[in-house]
């Protein structure tokens, strides 16, 4: 099983750590594997996004690793991966990833999970900022998927994680864009009506916009691409990647060779 950098503490003391934001999905860790559970969106979600990152990742890198193992070789650093439900697929694919976040229960039931799928993922508890102050090395692709709205200081999170971009590495975001159709799909919809999400589970006042995101990216000397957006289709009942960018996106930042 993955190692974590913190034992005897079950919520680490950093800027960007929201302890309340943290307590949420701690109480819902022992759900993240199921999909019909509190993280059945996720699930119905990861699909769109795992294709998205492999995709982006073979034609940024020039992979040509077999199609079964089609990221392999490639430092992958997961911040706040939850459970671990991009985590595992990636490294299914072959890469070698570090998965990080701030919850201990959900790193607990991380490596629980991976250790019974016979996966070696370095699953850790703490913050990017714990990794910083220690040392920690650069990574080929670094992810920050559906956290940057849940923490503190968004533009400071962005910063950090802009570090652990090796010189030719790529950085992949996905978040919630703050505007007015955002909170009435995404809270008003997904929370309060179909009760996809526990309601509270996200604050509309903490949403970034791919503007924040592009000046808080390039700030720390990453090549921004434009936003992918990502949209929910209910007759089909699929999430699919778009030009529509007005409630969920995506955007990819390389660090300069």
């Amino acid at each position: 099983m993955g190692k974590t950098l913190l034992h005897d503490e079950t919520i680490p003391t950093a800027p960007s750590v929201d302890p309340a934001e943290i307590d949420k999905f701690r109480a819902m860790a022992a759900d993240w594997w199921s999909d019909r559970g509190k993280f059945a969106p996720l699930h119905k979600f990861n699909p769109t996004r795992l294709t998205f990152i492999r995709d982006k990742a073979r034609s940024h890198f020039a992979l040509s690793a077999p199609d079964q193992l089609p990221l392999q070789g490639l430092s992958v650093i997961d911040i706040g991966c939850g459970g671990g439900l991009v985590s595992e697929p990636l490294a299914r694919m072959g890469a070698r990833v570090t998965g990080l976040d701030a919850g201990d229960a959900n790193i607990k039931a991380a490596m629980v999970h991976a250790e019974g799928a016979g996966l070696e993922i370095d699953y850790r508890v703490g913050a990017v900022e714990g990794l910083l102050a220690e040392g920690e090395r650069t990574y080929d692709l670094v992810l920050s998927l559906e956290v940057v709205e849940h923490v503190i200081d968004p533009a400071r999170f962005l910063a950090d994680c802009a570090r652990l971009v090796r010189p030719g590495g790529l950085l992949i975001l996905a978040t919630l864009n703050r505007t007015a159709r955002a909170f009435a799909l995404a809270i008003v919809g997904a929370e309060r009506v179909l009760r996809w999400l526990p309601p509270g589970t996200h604050d509309w006042s903490k949403f970034v916009t791919p503007a924040e995101a592009r000046a808080a990216l390039s700030a720390s000397g990453l090549d921004v691409e434009d936003p992918i957006g990502v949209s929910y289709s209910p007759l089909a009942d699929r999430w699919s990647v778009s030009s529509d960018t007005g409630v969920n996106y995506m955007m990819c930042a390389s660090r300069p060779a």
